[in-house]
């Protein structure tokens, strides 16, 4: 008689095959870290300990196929926000201040204890010191595609696209053999990387045989850029790349045609479908069942914590589910039997380890949970029909409702007592984290300023410039334009702009105003050749008044890489008020100073006339004070008169009734 060291016994046993195989009564025999045998077996072998499921399910670990674990350090942190204002406003200022190893433990350690609780025994995980990651999960004693996280930008962990490359090879080094762990390079997204790191990256997955981790057409926004700026959608994009010459793991999916499908399909890339997160965020819906149909490896994750905000793949799976259905007005889309696969095999699958887990067959590894249906929210259960159990599962079982957890023939749950982990001491260090990035966000949302500097770019210094404005008539501006083609001025550079401003005033007065301005460049003909953005923070507080002329504090200044709409949700503004203006401006030299001239017609509001801006910056009171003097001689040069001289701004006008 053949012998095991452990033989579960008295369990309706799902092995989640490929003819999706199940016992009424069956038995699962584990030698070691493997499945030895499945089925009516429990006569058949000796074991050294027998487990009596009470008539309970067993079923292979649910497999998480795409999250970023350390992220539960940061649910619940910034919710019901787009894409691009959650995760630029907030999600990236907050790693920037506070991810470290430290960090990523504790939050790894966290998401490990959640999804064993919830049946999970293997994930997907893309983050920072993803090794980390690594020690944690194999301490825990869980399964894992750990993808160290690479970008053409500064991380939490790497200064540079090549420091991360380098921290992905030599993590992929070390830990490569890992009976637990698998190592990959994880490019972030294709918007987020360049060609050549992707190039790069997986090139290296090549190189050691490792998967390739990475986020894929998530965003309507990111296909849309691609094909601006390529001429072609992500995938055929990616695709010209290389990408698919290593073994890919493509997050999301959303926005994604048929073609795009086959290519994924014909290059044995993987997909994880994430139904919560993309909804949460409002990215779409991925055309799941034709994946399915196309023969695409689709698994189901539940995103990091902080965009779910759980790691419950119960809920994922019924998600899924119901959703294929409702989307395509077909109550038999993806039955509960192909979900709960894709939450096993096919999800094992895409992460490239069906090899190894996803099924209950002889030779895999023990990764197994066992699922108590008798609690009320399960009853009553039907045995007419063969797919009832699979139903009951996806569509009424609870992570709840898990009682044991295996992963490589190691107990990680009994009883629902966590075995490997220190849940108590999680929490309590959670918490502690909490209050920290509470004192930091508080901090920052007190002030316009920090929150600029938060989203990156902003010139954190300050200056101060003395400065004129004068209303003028026509016959002003001729006269200007005539001093400046003359001899007693130096031009070093003129340009010609088309000006549109949109100005966010805040309650607070004392925050100052923050200006969204968007600069097209005019030709002599007056046909743009370029266009730029830029925010503008400016204080309100005037520091002094020489005559006419004003000392003022000076901006801040930042590129507006983002939308208008990013701005407004992320600012939240109390008021925004708009300027439109031509604007004709030169850099001259006068009495050997350096000024600024602007010459703007004003389109909205739509005023007579023409006003003339003199300005220069300065360090000292006593240099305003000589530079205010050689204003004054300047602008009576131009032919304005002090009189006409203006205290407001462009935007105050716009508040005039």
């Amino acid at each position: 008689m053949p012998t095991c060291d452990l033989l579960l016994t008295n369990a309706t046993v799902l092995t989640l095959d490929e003819r999706f195989t199940h016992y009424a009564s069956g038995a699962v025999a584990v030698t070691g870290d493997s499945i030895a045998a499945v089925g009516d077996i429990a006569r058949e072998y000796q074991a050294k300990q027998t487990v009596d499921c009470g008539r309970k399910v067993v079923l292979p670990g649910l497999v998480n196929a795409h999250t970023h674990a350390p992220m539960t350090l940061l649910r619940g942190l910034a919710d019901d926000l787009r894409l691009d204002v959650w995760l630029l406003g907030y999600m990236l200022p907050v790693e920037r201040e506070f991810v470290s190893p430290d960090f990523v433990k504790l939050g790894a350690g966290l998401a490990c204890a959640e999804m064993i609780r919830s049946g999970v025994t293997c994930f997907a995980d893309m983050y920072y010191f993803e090794e980390s990651v690594a020690e944690v999960t194999a301490a825990a004693g869980m399964r894992a595609l750990c993808g160290q996280t690479v970008l053409k930008f500064p991380s939490p962990d790497a200064a540079s696209y090549e420091d991360s490359l380098a921290l992905a090879r030599d993590f992929i080094t070390r830990w490569k053999n890992h009976p637990l762990i698998v190592p990959a390079p994880a490019p972030h997204a294709p918007y987020t990387c360049t060609a050549e790191i992707l190039q790069a990256c997986a090139a290296l997955a090549v190189e050691f045989d490792v998967p390739l981790h990475i986020h894929i057409s998530e965003t309507l926004l990111e296909v849309e850029n691609s094909r601006r700026e390529h001429g072609m959608p992500v995938v055929p994009w990616v695709k010209k790349q290389g990408l698919f010459d290593a073994k890919v793991l493509a997050a999301h999916c959303v926005h994604v045609d048929e073609g795009e499908i086959r290519t994924l399909k014909n290059t044995r890339a993987g997909v994880a479908h994430n139904p919560t997160s993309n909804l949460k965020l409002a990215s779409g819906i991925a055309p799941v069942a034709k994946m399915l149909a196309s023969g695409l490896n689709v698994g189901i994750g539940t995103d990091g914590p902080a965009s779910n905000n759980d790691l419950d793949m119960f809920e994922e799976t019924r998600l899924a589910a119901i959703l294929a259905k409702g989307i395509s007005g077909d109550p038999t889309a993806l039955p509960a039997r192909q979900a709960l696969a894709m939450a096993t095999r096919l999800g094992a699958r895409a992460l490239h380890l069906g090899h190894l887990t996803g099924a209950l067959e002889p030779g895999k590894r023990a990764d197994l949970i066992v699922l108590d249906l008798q609690p009320l929210h399960n009853a009553p259960a039907f045995a007419r029909d063969a797919n009832a159990v699979y139903s009951q599962i996806v569509y009424a079982a609870k992570s709840t409702d898990v009682t044991d957890v295996m992963c490589n023939g190691q107990w990680l749950m009994r009883d629902r007592k966590l075995l490997t982990v220190d849940e108590p001491a999680l929490l309590r260090a959670a918490r502690d984290y909490a209050k920290k990035i509470d004192i930091f966000l508080i901090q920052r949302e007190g002030s316009v300023l920090q929150k600029l500097v938060a989203i990156g770019g902003a010139v954190e210094q300050e200056s101060f410039e003395v400065q004129v404005k004068a209303r003028v008539p026509g016959e002003a501006a001729e006269q200007a334009l005539e001093v400046l083609q003359g001899d007693v001025i130096t031009i070093i550079r003129s340009v010609h702009y088309h000006e549109y401003d949109t100005y966010f005033l805040f309650a607070d007065p004392s925050q100052g105003r923050l200006r969204y301005r968007e600069d097209e460049f005019l030709d002599d003909q007056g046909q743009v050749t370029s266009v730029r953005a830029r925010l503008t923070l400016t204080g309100q507080a005037r520091e002094g008044e020489f005559g006419s002329v004003l000392l003022s504090r000076s901006h801040y200044l930042a590129p507006a890489t983002y939308s208008l709409r990013f701005y407004r949700e992320y600012f939240k503004p109390v008021a925004e008020r708009e300027v439109e203006k031509d604007r004709r401006r030169w850099l001259v030299v006068y009495k050997g100073v350096e000024f600024f001239v602007n010459l703007d017609r004003l389109i909205k509001p739509a005023v007579e006339g023409y006003y003339l801006e003199i300005k220069s910056r300065t360090w000292s009171r006593r240099d305003a004070q000589d530079k205010a003097a050689i204003i004054s001689e300047l602008l009576g040069l131009f032919g304005a008169s002090p009189d006409n001289a203006l205290k407001e701004d462009y935007v105050e006008l716009t508040g005039r009734k």
